[in-house]
């Protein structure tokens, strides 16, 4: 049964040996998934993205700005536009590069998550500990992406700001 909800049964794939796996798969998506580091590394990625979209929508909206009228927006979707068309392709291709820096890794035996950019914190760890850091990164990439999908709501639905708490 799975960890994370009792009364579902886990798939065949989900056998505990990645971390953060709870055996939580009630589409069945690890059953058309050939390869689930592949999807481990989409996970990571994209919750990665999205911690830092995060507080950089918290600091769009209320942290200080460079000078400038195209930085002086505080709504975090109109800033995409603000900045202009070179400002949104350097960025991009900044994200291009780290990509295709790392395109091989995607489909290795490697370790899912891992670009190489640790700053030498996992050295000295034992495995147990090096485990529970990289269990603790799937849990918070999944709650940054819950998070991202509330900003993103709150921000088109009420138009409030991520901090406003007023009704």
């Amino acid at each position: 049964m799975s960890r994370s909800i009792p009364f579902l049964t886990v798939p065949e794939k989900l056998d505990g040996s990645m971390p953060g796996d709870m055996g939580f798969d009630p589409m069945g998506l690890s059953d058309i998934q050939t390869d689930l580091n592949y999807a481990r590394w989409s996970e990571l990625k994209h919750g990665r993205i999205c911690m830092l979209a995060v507080v950089g929508m918290v600091w769009q909206e209320y942290g200080p700005h460079l000078p400038g009228d195209a930085y002086a927006t505080r709504d975090p979707w109109e800033a995409i536009s603000s900045v202009g068309f070179a400002s949104n392709i350097q960025t991009l291709l900044a994200i291009g590069v780290v990509e295709l820096a790392n395109w091989n890794k995607y489909y290795g035996d490697g370790t899912p998550g891992d670009i190489g950019w640790d700053g030498g914190q996992l050295k000295n760890m034992d495995s147990a500990a090096v485990k529970k850091r990289m269990e603790s990164e799937v849990v918070h990439c999944r709650l940054a992406m819950i998070a991202f999908i509330g900003a993103t709501h709150q921000t088109f639905l009420l138009h409030k700001g991520l901090l406003d708490f007023s009704f």
